[in-house]
């Protein structure tokens, strides 16, 4: 499952005959981290007939932007009826990109480029790699037995205080983007 940014100029194959029709603006509250939430409108763009992937258009202003210069444009594939919470889902991107960006500037691989298709490969197996090593001491990633004895799958164990810790940090800001 994805949502991904794409140009507004997006090409769409259509049958013959078919028509781009734009559903009407939908109001929604987007919670930003240091501001009150502010009221930005949303709008679906259905190409020919409603499919699996989803296209919408997402202003950022507050005001409908009908000419979508001060537009986002999103494509998904989930299965269900995202327009409320779309928009509120891909501005997670940013907190994604910023964590990224703070990673890469920690372990001084901002001012690096690779361009060659084997210094990428090597790049990805340290990644994985070192993913691999946190994934395996991290203690969200421990499991103990079921209560239940006739059980044999494994679940997280609840009680362990640890797994919450990230919430439980002084700028940790629940539910806000």
């Amino acid at each position: 499952m994805f949502i991904v940014a794409i140009r507004s100029n997006h090409g769409v194959l259509m049958p013959p005959g078919s028509r781009k029709r734009y559903n009407r603006w939908k109001a929604y509250q987007q919670r930003l981290s240091h501001r009150p939430a502010e009221t930005r409108y949303l709008r679906e763009i259905i190409f020919g007939k409603r499919h699996r992937r989803r296209y919408y258009q997402i202003s950022k202003t507050n005001t409908p932007d009908p000419t979508g210069e001060e537009s986002w444009y999103i494509m998904t594939n989930f299965s269900i009826d995202l327009s409320p919470n779309v928009a509120e889902l891909y501005s997670l991107r940013n907190w994604i990109e910023y964590g990224f960006k703070q990673v890469k500037n920690e372990l001084g691989w901002a001012d690096f480029r690779l361009t060659d298709y084997e210094s990428i490969e090597r790049w990805w197996e340290i990644v994985f790699s070192a993913y691999l090593l946190v994934s395996i001491q991290a203690a969200s990633f421990q499991f103990s037995p079921q209560s239940s004895p006739t059980s044999t799958s494994l679940v997280p164990d609840s009680s362990d205080s640890n797994i919450s810790q990230h919430s439980q940090h002084p700028d940790w800001e629940s539910g806000t983007t």
